[in-house]
């Protein structure tokens, strides 16, 4: 018997796993990363979850004023799990960087960007979307 789907479900919460708080309280910067993420996702007005991640994400590197890709991949070692379009582009950067390496080298993926692409591949994301970038071509005219 195959499920029917009614237009109001909604089936992508699935692919997101929202962080757990840091257990230790050595009070870094992990916790305020932590609240402000978790405090913010919940204002935000919006019904697709990946816009809601992406935004606080962006927020609470805003207000600490810290990097996106460096928010990102804190939440991520503290369990975040979401598609592709929800995290910033300079963390995609990162981790396609770093899972094109060995785990042995400089600079290889770490347990939470391994375990990210293991969720990217259960949840249908692009196999390839890390080859997938656009680069600048330099326009320059033909006569001088």
């Amino acid at each position: 018997m195959t499920d029917i789907l009614k237009a109001n479900d909604n089936k992508s919460l699935n692919d997101v796993s929202l962080p757990l708080p840091p257990l230790e309280l050595n009070g870094g910067s992990d916790h305020e990363i932590y609240a402000r993420f978790m405090r913010h996702i919940r204002l935000v007005p919006n019904s697709r979850i990946e816009i809601k991640v992406l935004s606080a994400i962006q927020f609470t590197a805003d207000m600490l004023d810290s990097s996106d890709a460096i928010v990102a991949k804190t939440l991520a070692d503290m369990g975040l799990r979401a598609p592709r379009r929800a995290f910033p582009e300079s963390y995609l950067e990162y981790v396609d960087r770093s899972l094109m390496r060995s785990g042995f080298e400089v600079g290889g993926p770490c347990a939470s960007s391994l375990e990210m692409k293991a969720h990217w591949d259960e949840t249908g994301e692009d196999k390839f979307a890390g080859f997938k970038r656009d680069y600048t071509v330099l326009s320059e005219p033909l006569q001088v």
